[in-house]
């Protein structure tokens, strides 16, 4: 079977909801035992309970990848006892607005989650994965890549968050560790539905429609099509891949402007 994980584990941060989720349930229908790190608990048992209910093997822990003890102590309680081999590092947040409408309060709320989470998670298990290496994916965005109306901090956060897969990738090529990126265009999750309703109450579908429209492809991507990417990118089939940012973005940065 391609993209076989069996026999693998994996921990994903954020993988309650959204992008996370799909990415958890798809790596556990391929055999792997993913290990959820999740602020929201609730989440991530929901989640758990859909992948055993399909015969698949998950765990959660209740986690702020914000603080780095609490990080720490999780991963190493996983990996007293699992061979982490993949890392995808998924959570994070998101604020709109431009730079003075960007306090420094939500700087530091975007660093913490968007930059230092991800750090904690591969500071915490990048010297494990060493011993016998491994994947990491990092969740980029278009806007590491280019420029986005109102998304100052957001698009400091990504872009920060693929440079980091770079030297990741570079440093630690030779321990057969590999770090990619995935940098999704608008993607239909929750989030999306709950940012429309609180921000454009009585025009959800006209507002729905319009940044379905953003992407040249006509409409929004689907939290399983970048799961299925980060599948691929996490497989031995792709093991000749590192160092390298995949934008999925229904040909947003290529074929807008």
């Amino acid at each position: 079977m391609k993209f076989n994980l069996k026999g693998k584990n994996v921990i994903i941060t954020g993988g309650g909801s959204g992008i996370g989720k799909a990415i958890s349930t798809t790596f556990a229908a391929q055999g792997a035992t993913v290990h959820i790190l999740e602020l929201n608990a609730d989440n991530a048992e929901s989640t758990v309970n859909v992948i055993k209910e399909e015969g698949g093997n998950a765990f959660a822990y209740n986690c702020n990848v914000v603080e780095q003890k609490q990080v720490t102590n999780i991963i190493d309680k996983i990996t007293a006892k699992h061979n982490v081999s993949i890392l995808i590092n998924n959570a994070g947040i998101a604020h709109v607005g431009n730079i003075e409408k960007t306090t420094e309060a939500d700087l530091d709320r975007i660093y913490e989650v968007n930059v230092k989470g991800p750090y904690n998670c591969m500071y915490a298990l990048i010297p494990k994965m060493k011993e016998n290496g491994g994947v990491i994916i990092n969740m980029a965005s278009i806007a590491s890549s280019v420029g986005i109306d109102d998304r100052f901090a957001y698009s400091m956060s990504k872009g920060a968050m693929l440079t980091m897969t770079y030297s990741v990738a570079k440093d630690y090529v030779k321990d057969g560790i590999r770090c990619n990126s995935i940098s999704p265009a608008r993607i239909h999750t929750p989030f999306v539905d709950g940012f429309i309703k609180n921000n454009y109450p009585g025009q959800e579908e006209e507002m729905f429609d319009k940044l379905s429209a953003t992407q040249p492809i006509g409409r929004m991507g689907k939290p399983q099509e970048v799961a299925d990417l980060a599948l691929y990118l996490c497989s031995d089939e792709a093991s000749f891949i590192t160092g390298t940012d995949f934008p999925i973005d229904g040909g947003f940065i290529k074929l807008n402007g």
